[in-house]
């Protein structure tokens, strides 16, 4: 079952998309969009798919630049700004139940992994996280990452032009708890979705396994 709520920000209403499972919920995901796309994202609404059916309660969260019919993200402090309020919002009304997981596709997995520990997370989530603008690898993005306290898995395409699982798996490299997943495909995630999907759900299994 999948419900859509607007929820007001600082800078205009946002909207949380909240699928279901049919059973109990074992885990809350809650995933925002990228810079140039919404929450339709192919890859996006196959890891809702694929989480869903293993229990786990999806919310996706449009972001008020989005709802506002506007073509260019807002400045990363905005984003930041809406994301924590939709969460404010989400948490207050009992939708984060079990383990809470941040994540998303690149603007959005950036803004998980910002907020991550503020927000008590259980794990990030980052798809085709974009570590430099391409062609520009000194402007290098690689502190979020590196700042991520929870468990956090990367699943990044094999020539992904803001930077490869390669670049990711090096700035992680020593990291505990952190893992890159390399899929066939560029920054859209889009060839071979499913194992895109199926990549980020056996994550998150092995997120809840008890030591």
């Amino acid at each position: 079952m999948s419900e859509i709520h607007e929820i007001g920000t600082p800078h205009g209403p946002a909207r949380a998309h909240t699928t279901d499972p049919d059973g109990a919920v074992r885990g809350t995901l809650v995933l925002g969009h990228g810079a140039g796309g919404g929450v339709e994202s192919v890859d996006l609404v196959a890891v809702t798919a694929e989480a869903v059916g293993a229990g786990w309660r999806v919310v996706r969260v449009e972001q008020p630049w989005r709802v506002a019919g506007k073509r260019i993200a807002t400045a990363p402090p905005t984003l930041d700004a809406g994301w924590r309020a939709v969460l404010h919002s989400l948490r207050t009304d009992g939708v984060l139940t079990g383990a809470v997981v941040l994540g998303g596709r690149s603007a959005g997995a950036r803004v998980a992994c910002r907020t991550a520990a503020e927000q008590e997370a259980a794990g990030v989530l980052a798809l085709a996280f974009p570590l430099h603008p391409p062609g520009r690898p000194e402007k290098s993005r690689a502190g979020e990452l590196t700042a991520v306290p929870v468990p956090l898995v990367v699943v990044q395409g094999e020539t992904d032009a803001f930077g490869a699982p390669a670049d990711v798996a090096a700035v992680l490299a020593g990291r505990p708890g952190a893992s890159v997943y390399a899929v066939t495909g560029d920054h859209s995630l889009k060839k071979n979705v499913d194992v895109v999907a199926a990549a980020a759900v056996s994550w998150l299994a092995e997120l809840l396994v008890v030591p």
